[in-house]
């Protein structure tokens, strides 16, 4: 029990331990809501003065740089005008200046003009004797020209008659001797050298109903043929009423070189000797039968050489080609490898779809386990959530509500 004395009517009264307490708190309660109610009014008192006196200060220094604005303002305008009029009689100064130099420049452009209309004056002189004389040198070169372009003219009206002259006696041996008999000889000449293993024989095989002039084949030193041609010659009289023309032969001459089993067919021809797309060299006709070819005498060597020699790049393939077909293959063994093939695979196929399917299952299971985790770590989540949310929500005056000591230390500590 504690005596309590009334300060108005000094009557002495007591009170127990709790009623003591909570007159107690009542008073610090009453004095700190006092007391912080005074602080307050302190704190809106100070505040008030220092706006009060940034303001003014803040005013006085825009006044004092406004005025230091105005004072730069009015020296720069004077200095302006300084540098206007210093510049205004700088510019006269240099008018005057180059009025001078217009002045003199004038002067001498007169003097320049006639300077310059005497020397043009004498370089038009000088370019007309120069035209005169040039005139006088091309009439000369000119002269020299037409004489020698009539000389090779001349010359070249002899070489055409040489030629046309060549071109009978040519045709006048071709026809005494034959033109077959001519390309066999042209052969027979190389066949020694360059033509070893090559067969060159007329073609006498007429079963078929028809044949060809002659036959080319060459193989190689293991019997692999390298290239083979069906040769057609045609020659033709001057004196011939009826004119034929190559286009006429082609057609029996690819029946032949396919029955023949020859791989290029080739006409030798003097028909159409005015005509010079057969006059320029080879001509290819295979747009309109395969490999073939028409080509003037003079040509019969060189066409043999150039299919001889475009085969022997595709010899390699022939010879593989060649063991390919000799090779014996077994057929019933062959097909007992496919069907022992066929049983392994199906075999092997059947594991290997058991080993999947069970791998499929192990994955199922795996992905079972993994949600159930998945689920237990999303409800920690939650819980881990939960729980910041209430640290977060924690604050000291939930920490003291319901707890006077508490609440006095921090009061104390606030002081």
């Amino acid at each position: 029990m504690n005596d309590i004395k009334c300060p108005h009517c000094g009557k002495t009264f007591k009170v127990d331990e709790a009623g003591y307490a909570g007159i107690l708190k009542q008073v610090r309660d009453h004095e700190f809501e006092k007391d912080l109610h005074e602080r307050l009014q302190l704190l809106e008192k100070e505040k008030a003065s220092a706006v009060e006196l940034a303001t003014v200060n803040t005013k006085t220094a825009l006044q004092k740089e406004l005025s230091d604005k105005e004072t730069q303002i009015a020296k720069l305008r004077a200095d302006k005008e300084n540098a206007l009029l210093e510049l205004k009689a700088q510019k006269d100064a240099e008018l005057a200046k180059l009025k001078a130099q217009i002045d003199k420049a004038a002067t001498e452009k007169d003097l320049a003009i006639t300077q310059a209309v005497n020397k043009v004056t004498k370089e038009r002189d000088d370019i007309a004797n120069e035209l005169r004389a040039k005139e006088y040198n091309s009439k000369i070169v000119v002269a020299n020209l037409k004489d020698k372009y009539e000389h090779e003219l001349q010359f070249r009206s002899e070489e055409i008659e040489r030629l046309k002259d060549m071109k009978v006696k040519l045709s006048t041996k071709m026809i005494g001797e034959s033109l077959e008999q001519h390309c066999e000889i042209e052969f027979n000449k190389l066949r020694a050298t360059g033509f070893q293993n090559a067969y060159f024989e007329k073609d006498n095989d007429a079963r078929s109903g028809s044949k060809g002039d002659y036959i080319f084949r060459e193989n190689d030193g293991e019997g692999n043929e390298i290239v083979s041609i069906m040769f057609e010659m045609k020659n033709e009289n001057d004196q011939t009423a009826t004119k034929h023309k190559n286009e006429d032969f082609l057609r029996e001459l690819d029946k032949d070189r396919r029955e023949k089993h020859c791989e290029y067919a080739v006409l030798v021809t003097l028909l159409e000797a005015d005509n010079e797309l057969y006059n320029t060299g080879i001509v290819d006709v295979s747009h309109k039968f395969p490999k073939m070819y028409i080509v003037r005498p003079q040509f019969f060597i060189p066409i043999i050489t150039l299919l001889r020699n475009a085969a022997f790049n595709s010899l390699t393939y022939k010879k593989e080609l060649a063991m390919v077909r000799n090779q014996n293959i077994d057929i019933t063994n062959f097909e007992e490898n496919i069907e022992k093939f066929k049983d392994g695979f199906a075999r092997n196929y059947n594991l290997a779809s058991q080993k999947f399917q069970t791998a499929i299952e192990e994955i199922d299971k795996t992905i079972d386990h993994l949600k159930k985790i998945k689920e237990a770590l999303l409800s920690s989540n939650n819980n881990l959530r939960l729980a910041n949310d209430k640290a977060t929500d924690l604050t000291i005056k939930r920490l003291t509500r319901g707890n006077p000591t508490m609440a006095a230390k921090f009061a104390e500590l606030k002081k």
